[in-house]
């Protein structure tokens, strides 16, 4: 159905819910359109083209035109028993960062893993007519839902499969581009195996309890190697691919999220030192693009996790606000150190980063978060500054260090040149 006849079946609906003019889908798309570019995450006139025409709206069934045309709005599709999502629509700004990162150009075989619809007629729009899409997701539920929007919206020619994609879609392989949504622990063999030599794969890959889209072209190892990347929200992956991480309460409402499990913790000695008194130290250095120093922070010691705090904790006292939302922590036997911020009018952001410290070696471990700190403000105070690898299990797997995250299928190796 062209996109003109999808918008001309829903004003009605939308004008007797929202009022006079609200209900004009095609200058909502336009708009969104507009905005995506104000913001850069449209660069490309393919791009643009693809977002003007495909109806999003189709794809949000019960959302009302504003919420599906807002730029950062992820519907949720589907919630399990426990009222967690398990399938959503992403926002228009993160699909058309992601699909700038990935370059499809007209004639490409792509595979979609992790279907909702309107990704995938958004990349068959880039592809053309002498292109293929196929898009393919673990639940049937999903995959009805999304065969059902992609014809309604016009996009039959799209393959919607129902598949584990641990294994990939062997049948309709080599591709030219894999993009994933959904949060992946991993990088299957499947993947690598049926990307085409010059191909490119863009996963939202979880490193460290947080996720970060990558866009990964071939590297002449047989491995991948990135040119691209950003912060990123996913849901996770589902099937033989899902991986939990190891959450540990040390206190109500205090949590560590820990992706290694080499990492040893001692739950009631680091209970007992959240009791202590914390000790600050500043380092001098610029806070700033939070999102790339905790990339550095996460990857530049094997003994950082996550630190999760809820608002009742932070008012307790018993940690500081920036546990809200997830924080770097260093973790050392019987105390642990995590990432501060004040405002400092000497900074080129008008903040400066700290230490928070708790337990018997607070100062040491101070000591040793401040100097990583330091060194990324002094060096790596950038987008982009990180070199991604992904290199396939060797015979003899790598230990933890610094930079290198051991996976179940290879190893994620980060450098900071």
């Amino acid at each position: 159905m062209p996109a003109s006849q999808a918008d001309a079946a829903w004003p009605d609906a939308g004008q007797a819910a929202h009022g006079p003019g609200v209900g004009d889908a095609a200058a909502l798309r336009a708009a969104m359109v507009r905005e995506l570019r104000g913001q850069g995450a449209i660069q490309s006139e393919p791009v643009a083209a693809a977002f003007a025409v495909v109806p999003r709206h189709l794809f949000t069934p019960g959302e009302s035109l504003e919420v599906a045309y807002g730029v950062d709005n992820a519907p949720i599709v589907k919630r399990d028993d426990n009222g967690l999502t398990l399938s959503s629509v992403s926002a228009p700004h993160l699909q058309a960062i992601m699909l700038e990162a990935v370059e499809i150009k007209p004639g490409m075989r792509v595979c979609e893993v992790g279907s909702g619809g309107y990704n995938a007629a958004l990349m068959s729009e880039l592809v053309g007519d002498s292109g293929r899409v196929i898009t393919v997701d673990i639940d049937p539920e999903i995959v009805e839902r999304a065969g059902t929007f992609l014809h309604e919206a016009g996009y039959d020619h799209v393959h919607v499969a129902l598949a584990d994609a641990e294994q990939g879609i062997p049948e309709a392989a080599p591709f030219d581009r894999i993009i994933v949504t959904a949060g992946s622990w991993d990088i299957p063999p499947a993947w690598i195996e049926q990307l085409g030599d010059d191909g490119r794969i863009v996963v939202p890959l979880r490193l460290k309890g947080t996720t970060r889209w990558i866009a990964f072209d071939r590297d002449s190892l047989g491995g991948l190697v990135s040119c691209d990347y950003g912060l990123c929200v996913f849901v996770p992956f589902q099937g033989a691919g899902s991986y939990t991480e190891q959450n540990v309460t040390i206190e109500d409402g205090v949590v560590l999220r820990l992706d290694d499990e080499d990492i040893e913790v001692d739950r009631d000695a680091l209970r007992r030192a959240l009791h202590l008194p914390r000790i600050e130290r500043w380092s001098g250095a610029v806070f700033d693009m939070p999102d790339e120093q905790m990339l550095f922070l996460l990857t530049n010691d094997p003994n950082m996790a996550l630190l999760h705090a809820d608002q009742e904790a932070v008012d307790l006292d018993l940690v500081a606000r920036p546990a809200l939302k997830g924080v770097p922590v260093l973790i050392s036997g019987n105390s642990f150190a995590y990432r501060a911020t004040r405002p400092n009018h000497d900074m080129s952001s008008g903040f400066e980063s700290g230490v928070y410290a708790h337990g018997p070696s607070a100062e040491d471990l101070a000591a040793r978060y401040v100097e990583l700190l330091r060194q990324w403000a002094d060096k790596y105070h950038r987008r982009g500054a990180a070199s991604i690898q992904y290199i396939p299990k060797p015979a003899t797997p790598l230990a933890p260090s610094p930079g290198v995250l051991v996976k179940r299928h290879g190893n994620v190796v980060i450098t900071w040149p």
